[in-house]
Parts: structure tokens; sequence; C-alpha cells
């Protein structure tokens, strides 16, 4: 019941986002495209729940800049003027919340690592796969409170 009750917690908190910050997100898509051109959105496999991976979308704050030998730069040069406002402000992040309409995310849960570091976890760590990933976790609410 209360997996239940948590779903439809985080399908109305997040449709109800959506809709209020719609203009919001379209000026940030907007200033990305005319900015960064296509795509507006960062788009990476994560472990979800069960560790089945899930698509994790997020507004994209870097451009592809590379060296020479086409190796990518450091995050710190590829970051944009309006990307560290996007981090600083935690609007990146928003796009998550279609992941949580779609099911494959909560607002509240264990932040999905890379996939690359499942085959590192201790059964104790992965025990963060027994249940869906959230936007934030318990950390953050605890903290923030």
């Amino acid at each position: 019941m209360n997996r239940i009750v948590k779903r439809c917690i985080g399908v109305f908190v997040a449709a109800l986002v959506l809709l209020l910050l719609a203009p919001l997100l379209a000026c940030v898509a907007l200033v990305l495209r005319l900015q960064m051109g296509s795509p507006v959105f960062f788009r990476q496999v994560r472990p979800g729940y069960k560790a089945v991976p899930l698509i994790l979308l997020k507004f994209r704050a870097m451009t592809d800049a590379r060296d020479a030998r086409g190796v990518s730069l450091s995050d710190e040069l590829r970051l944009t003027p309006f990307g560290k406002m996007l981090y600083r402000l935690s609007l990146d992040e928003l796009p998550q919340l279609w992941n949580v309409l779609k099911g494959d995310m909560s607002l509240v849960g264990p932040r999905p690592l890379h996939m690359r570091y499942l085959d590192r976890h201790t059964p104790e760590q992965a025990r963060r796969h027994e249940v869906k990933p959230g936007i934030t976790g318990w950390a953050q609410i605890l903290i923030g409170a």
C-alpha cells in the first residue's frame, strides 16, 4: 500500500510541477537550443529499480568540446556559463520529473549512480536497487529541514 501511495504522490507532484514550470522549462530549452544547438537534453543510462537500466534525463549544461586528439576536455572547460547557472539552481534536474511520470524514478530515493559502478557494489550497497532511484535522497531532505 505504501508503494501505491508513494507512486500516486510522485505522479501528482511531478505532473503539477511540470505543468506549473512549463514556461520556465520552455525558456531553458530555448536558451540551450540557441546557445548549444541540439540536443537540449542530456540522456544517460543509469541503473534503476532492480538495476534495470533507465534513461535519465537532464538539461544539457556542457558542450561536447574535445582536444586535438579527440579526447573530451575537462568538465570545467566544457561547462557553459548558462550551465553553471542551471547547476547552481538545480534546474538541470527538472527533466527527471518526466522519469517520475514514466515510472522509472521516484521523487525521493537513492540517486542513480553510473552503470560502471554496478559490479563494485557490496551486497549492502546493492540494496539501493531494491527501490526506485530518486531525484533527491533522504540526506538532502533531512539536511534541508
